[in-house]
């Protein structure tokens, strides 16, 4: 009866709106891309649209936005494909992942990489939109897109290469709106890879057992049992930062009440962590996107 209890950790969910609304030969693309957990795609979002509405002083302007949310979409999407392909022979044996659509054999390896060749193709096409300068900073970026999947194999910092791709959106808003790329815009920058691999390590706690079965690394398996101290302790690092770069970059004082609110919000995610839970944690890491949220309202009222 317990291990009927137990809740199913898998982050496919069927039945769900890729099942019934899409075409059959459809479906392990879409979930391929992630668009049945679009997360990923509010954690990417929100930090840029903060730098966005930073470096702009205000409201962006909405060609901008819409290029810049497109951007944040298919990369992540792409992102998701190439961490896909690198552990296909890893995620039919971890529980939260076992049906993904290359390692359950929907789909095979030529169909994944020519998806993801589309998919780059169409990131690139937003490059054409963009300043030379801010094109230069999207391609710097490229190797640390397909240098994650493999950090796993061989370091505990996969969440540290992770929290720097996923928040390069920041660096390109100031590139692009600004054309330079200021000491507070990286420290805003470095601040989102501190909340990273925060809320990415109570992520990976959801994993630890298959990880440790697997002889996979993460940050959880080197925090072990001081995982909330640790977690806490990049929370704290995230606010830090986060603050200091809203004083050099002007912000008014609604940003700091905002730091004030998330500052609280953390603070509860961090009391709640239980590192013997792993669906407290996946909820408490689905929580962030709130903090994104804040995070971008902070940056708009704190402009005013």
């Amino acid at each position: 009866m317990k291990n009927l209890s137990r809740p199913d950790l898998s982050d496919i969910h069927r039945g769900d709106w890729v099942d019934c609304r899409l075409p059959s030969a459809w479906r392990p693309y879409a979930r391929l891309a992630r668009l049945d957990r679009p997360v990923g795609i509010w954690l990417s979002l929100f930090p840029c649209w903060a730098a966005l509405i930073q470096a702009s002083h205000g409201f962006p302007d909405l060609r901008l936005l819409a290029i810049f949310s497109l951007g944040a979409l298919l990369m992540r999407s792409a992102g998701s494909t190439v961490n896909d392909v690198a552990d296909r022979k890893f995620d039919g044996h971890v529980e939260r992942t076992r049906f993904r659509p290359l390692a359950s054999g929907q789909i095979g390896l030529p169909q994944a990489l020519a998806f993801l060749i589309v998919q780059l193709a169409l990131a690139a096409s937003l490059l054409f939109f963009l300043t030379p300068y801010a094109r230069l900073v999207a391609i710097c970026v490229l190797p640390l897109v397909f240098l994650y999947p493999l950090c796993k194999r061989f370091t505990h910092w996969p969440q540290a290469v992770l929290g720097a791709a996923f928040n390069w959106g920041m660096l390109m808003a100031w590139a692009e709106v600004a054309g330079q790329i200021p000491a507070g815009a990286v420290l805003m920058w470095l601040g989102a890879v501190a909340w990273q691999i925060g809320y990415d390590t109570v992520y990976a706690y959801v994993d630890a057992k298959d990880d440790t079965r697997l002889g996979l690394k993460s940050t959880a398996l080197l925090f072990g049992q001081h995982g909330r101290i640790c977690i806490g302790t990049f929370y704290a690092l995230t606010l830090a930062a986060w603050s200091l770069a809203g004083w050099m970059l002007g912000m008014s004082l609604p940003y700091a009440i905002g730091m004030l609110v998330i500052a609280a919000h953390l603070s509860w995610q961090t009391r709640r962590v239980d590192l013997a839970r792993p669906d407290v944690n996946f909820r408490l890491f689905l929580a962030n996107i709130l903090t994104g949220a804040l995070l971008a309202g902070a940056a708009f009222f704190g402009t005013l």
